[in-house]
């Protein structure tokens, strides 16, 4: 009797780990990163990367830089990428991302907003008398930016019955340093619509 309570015992166990137990990802294989797959309704690398490609394409692109002004590159720095969306996105990779795009178009020199810390200190460094003085670099002969790129990210979500509908539109601007004047826009819009659905195991 006491032998069969075990075997009881131990087949809900085994049961209750196998239907409800933990769960965790166990095997996994490398994607292509410009797969689409949107795996929720929520912003994805997808909705980053067509952001990113559509403005650093239209940017080299246009009128104003599509042909190389001289030696001298237009020195941009990528701003403020403000996120006007309910959603916690990550607004520093679409940055990065837009920046390297346009560093590999060969048409831009690109200034690195987060770097100016660690260019401070490097320059305390060389300064401190550890570095040959003929050879030391010092504050004042850094490059400045002719434009500052700027933009904002907005989205509308509407739900009706099981259906979403999620519309978000970047605006993403070049403003010249010097004079304050928009020197080019342009705007991403993505849609997206989901069904809901009841979620199987």
């Amino acid at each position: 009797m006491k032998t069969r309570l075990l075997v009881s015992v131990s087949l809900a166990g085994l049961l209750t780990t196998a239907c409800g137990g933990p769960r965790a990802f166990t095997r996994g294989t490398y994607e292509d990163p410009n797969t689409i797959e949107m795996l929720s309704d929520q912003f994805n690398e997808n909705d980053l990367q067509l952001i990113a490609k559509k403005m650093v394409s239209s940017l080299a692109e246009s009128p104003r830089f599509a042909q190389p002004g001289g030696p001298q590159l237009p020195v941009v720095l990528v701003g403020r990428l403000k996120n006007k969306t309910s959603e916690h996105i990550d607004m520093a990779s679409l940055g990065d991302k837009i920046q390297t795009g346009l560093a590999q178009t060969g048409r831009f020199a690109l200034l690195d907003k987060a770097a100016r810390e660690d260019l401070a200190e490097e320059y305390e460094y060389q300064g401190s008398g550890y570095v040959r003085p003929d050879a030391a670099k010092g504050p004042g002969e850094q490059a400045s930016a002719d434009y500052l790129l700027t933009g904002e990210l907005a989205s509308i979500v509407q739900q009706v019955g099981r259906d979403k509908l999620v519309y978000y539109k970047m605006t993403v601007k070049l403003n010249n340093v010097r004079t304050g004047i928009v020197e080019w826009t342009d705007e991403k819009e993505i849609r997206k619509k989901f069904e809901r659905k009841p979620i199987s195991w």
